[in-house]
C-alpha cells in the first residue's frame, strides 16, 4: 500500500506487472482481508493518475463527510465478511 501512495510507486509497480500478479492472486485467494487489500490495490494502479499536487496519496486531504461514509462502507463489508464466515 505505502508503495502505491506515490506516482514513482505506482508507476514502478505497473511497469513490473503487479497488476497482472495481484489479478491472479484475487481469483485464487480465499482470505476475506488479503481479497479486500488486493481490490483496493488493484483500483489504485488501473485508475487514472491523480490531478497535479496530489500525487502523494499520503498527503492528500480528504473531506470529513466523504473520510466518515468511506469508512462507514469499510465497517459495513467487514461485517458482511464476518456473517460470511459464520
Amino acid at each position: 500500500e505505502q508503495l502505491a501512495a506515490t506516482k514513482p510507486g505506482r508507476l514502478r509497480l505497473r511497469s513490473r506487472g503487479s497488476y497482472l500478479v495481484l489479478r491472479e492472486l484475487h481469483a485464487w485467494e480465499r482470505d476475506p482481508e488479503v481479497l479486500s487489500a488486493c481490490q483496493k490495490l488493484i483500483q489504485v494502479l488501473i485508475g487514472d493518475e491523480p490531478e497535479e499536487g496530489m500525487e502523494n496519496l499520503l498527503e492528500v486531504t480528504i473531506p470529513e463527510e466523504l473520510e466518515r461514509r468511506l469508512r462507514e462502507e469499510e465497517e459495513e463489508e467487514e461485517e458482511r465478511r464476518r456473517r460470511k464466515e459464520r
